[in-house]
């Protein structure tokens, strides 16, 4: 068996010639990428970092997904702020053995995340580490009007929430345990670890949104949040920034049931609250915007409760002794 070529053997510079195929043209080649904005439009940046053995390994996770996902998460941060894509830079740290095969597999992922959502490789860094690491930071813009922040939630106002939770949970379950595979039907199985290994940032709720809202209309009334930490973890973000608390229903969480039918409901619930990676979106909207953009988005899409002046955040099952009060403790965090 042929042995694979590794990046040592490339060379710095041959590798980046490979790598230079996969940008503009016209923008590589210099100390920096000069873009330009469309008129009247503010610079949204975001930054994020996957971490070979933290975020991504080969048991799970193909060099082509690593790509898709590592794109995929910084749109996601995009569109929870409202921004439209215009590009990133990556900051690729990698030991001298990698595979050439395998670079190249991760930005073919990249690539086709940005040729489905927009944006292009403006750029980057190769280092030499003892690990694989993928820091990759997401340019774009947004009118200021338009801009979504965490802060502006108010008392009184929906929550809505994009898409179904808990499905890239049951496709990592699915990874680690492929023993398990037979237990679910096939259409679920390929849904849940599509979720995991190639999710959508939902820029198309945000254009949703704005159609809802109207062309004159501006974002001063309106928060969001990515949920790629967590449903819980996003709903308690929103609140702590904007100063409100929620009551949030269980039976309006947006829990597949297929899912439920697998693992059972309180294991679905953990993973719809707790899981992350689901990479969707939550809002916090009037009423009558959230439930127009209810409406327009369909599947999945669900108002699953309402912010208050209380500082709790407390979740109501349908028939309670009492609230259960949600706290960051059992989100991810890093570090702990």
């Amino acid at each position: 068996m042929e042995h694979p070529q590794t990046i040592a053997e490339l060379g710095e510079l041959g590798l980046l010639e490979r790598l230079f195929r996969y940008c503009p043209g016209d923008l590589i080649g210099d100390d920096g990428a000069v873009v330009a904005l469309p008129p009247g439009r503010h610079l949204v940046v975001t930054t994020d970092v996957l971490v070979e053995g933290v975020h991504f390994s080969d048991r799970t996770t193909a060099p082509a997904d690593v790509g898709w996902r590592a794109v995929a998460a910084n749109l996601s941060d995009l569109a929870a702020m409202g921004a439209t894509p215009e590009g990133i830079t990556v900051g690729l740290s990698l030991p001298g053995h990698t595979p050439l095969d395998w670079v190249e597999g991760l930005y073919q992922g990249m690539a086709a995340c940005l040729r489905r959502w927009g944006g292009a490789v403006l750029g980057g860094d190769l280092c030499r580490a003892d690990a694989v690491s993928v820091a990759i930071t997401a340019l774009g813009s947004v009118a200021p009007q338009r801009a979504l922040y965490r802060s502006r939630a108010q008392p009184g106002q929906a929550i809505v929430v994009t898409g179904y939770h808990g499905r890239s949970r049951a496709g990592l379950e699915l990874l680690l345990h492929p023993e398990r595979r037979a237990e679910v039907a096939q259409a679920d199985g390929d849904r849940w670890l599509a979720a995991h290994q190639r999710p959508q940032p939902r820029l198309d709720a945000v254009a949703a949104l704005w159609q809802v809202l109207g062309a004159d209309a501006d974002a001063s009334a309106s928060a969001a949040m990515d949920s790629s930490d967590g449903l819980a973890n996003a709903v308690l973000h929103l609140c702590r920034a904007s100063g409100v608390g929620a009551v949030l229903r269980e039976s309006d969480l947006p829990l597949e049931g297929a899912l439920v039918d697998w693992v059972g409901r309180s294991q679905a619930l953990d993973w719809c609250l707790y899981g992350g990676e689901d990479f969707e979106l939550v809002l916090c909207l009037p009423w009558p915007q959230a439930e127009a953009l209810r409406a327009a988005l369909g599947n999945g899409c669900a108002i699953v409760g309402e912010t208050t002046a209380a500082p709790a955040v407390e979740l109501w099952a349908e028939h309670p002794t009492a609230p259960a009060v949600l706290d960051f403790n059992r989100g991810f965090q890093h570090f702990s």
